[in-house]
């Protein structure tokens, strides 16, 4: 038990750094060498520039058609909910020092993105373009990129290579886009070696995305119409820990035999799918979403995992999950006994 929980959130606490890592380096603390002391002052009028926080420049709800010129002292640049449909090359020209930028809920296009003029900024750790009229995944991008977002845009193409030089990137969110099957190429993800967290939900996939970064630890897929998983699916990405795949159109059939019993997986989400069965999972589970299928009735002795080798080849008897919701199906009370039994550690359950 008490391995376990380590385990759980020291899962966790890696999954986390995708987010804080980032964040502490993106605000460190600044030398003045970093930027020009002749620029120390300058601010474009139509931006607001607060003295206690110098190397921010505040754009956002100004109505702007263009990106104004950035001072070479900025790290934190906000133009979000503007006009913008082009982002030349010209206004970042002096702004090398920027970590952070944030472009959501303008009119940008992929035609309007100036080649060179992302890719420029050999410091840049944020990109933020969520609420664009992007159709493709923007390239080229900074090598130095460690998360970018691209929710709701019109993404369906990623042309080849676009990621195969964004080996510091850990997040990439692409939900609500339009993504479809034959999107993605084998070589499609070459170059993510530290991605984490991958989020396609809201998309129009039938399949599975086909050869993920080994690395990856979080996939999001919910609302998308997948109907099968791949036998051996999960040899691919041995870390993965938390696994959505929500709203979707998996069947019994379309679970690879071994069901869900990669030793990684702690979170499994499969609520509104298209089973009436419940799937093998393995002993390491921890939180398992089973709501709005179509299961009848639950087979203890066919469900409840084997007995697991812990660290210094000691055992530790019985599965591991402590949270199950099994709420929205058609289960008929009462609820075998030996399903209490087998998942001993079983904190909340919802029927």
């Amino acid at each position: 038990m008490a391995t376990s929980i380590c385990l759980m959130l020291w899962l966790l606490l890696v999954a986390d750094t995708v987010w804080t890592q980032s964040v502490r380096q993106a605000y460190e603390v600044q030398d003045s060498e970093d930027w020009d002391v002749h620029d120390d002052f300058y601010c474009p009028r139509e931006c607001f520039c607060p003295p206690s926080f110098p190397t921010a420049l505040y754009c956002e709800n100004r109505g702007l058609t263009e990106i104004p010129a950035i001072p070479s002292r900025i790290w934190y640049l906000y133009l979000e909910n503007n006009l913008i449909e082009t982002v030349p090359e010209k206004p970042f020209e002096n702004a090398t020092q920027l970590r952070w930028i944030n472009l959501n809920k303008n009119r940008i296009t992929n035609y309007g993105i100036e080649k060179g003029a992302l890719s420029q900024l050999k410091k840049l750790l944020f990109l933020f373009l969520e609420d664009n009229e992007l159709v493709e995944v923007p390239s080229p991008l900074p090598r130095s990129l460690e998360q970018l977002q691209l929710a709701r845009n019109k993404v369906s193409r990623i042309p080849q290579g676009t990621f195969s030089n964004l080996e510091n990137l850990t997040l990439l969110d692409l939900q609500h886009n339009r993504l479809v099957d034959n999107t993605f190429q084998r070589d499609t993800f070459k170059g993510l070696k530290n991605l984490v967290q991958l989020n396609m939900a809201k998309n129009a996939l039938r399949n599975m995305p086909p050869r993920l970064p080994a690395n990856t630890m979080q996939l999001f897929l919910d609302n998308n119409s997948i109907e099968g998983i791949p036998e051996n699916y999960f040899n691919v990405i041995p870390k993965v820990a938390f696994l959505r795949l929500n709203h979707n159109r998996l069947s019994d059939a379309g679970l690879p035999s071994r069901g869900f019993d990669a030793s990684s997986i702690l979170d499994l989400q499969l609520s509104h799918n298209r089973l009436t069965n419940f799937p093998r999972i393995n002993a390491n589970l921890q939180h398992l979403h089973l709501d709005h299928n179509k299961i009848r009735n639950v087979n203890v002795s066919a469900v409840c995992p084997t007995t697991l080798r812990a660290e210094q080849d000691a055992f530790i008897h019985g599965p591991q999950l402590s949270y199950l919701r099994l709420d929205g199906n058609e289960i008929k009370p009462p609820i075998p006994m030996d399903l209490v039994t087998c998942f001993k550690l079983l904190q909340a359950f919802i029927i």
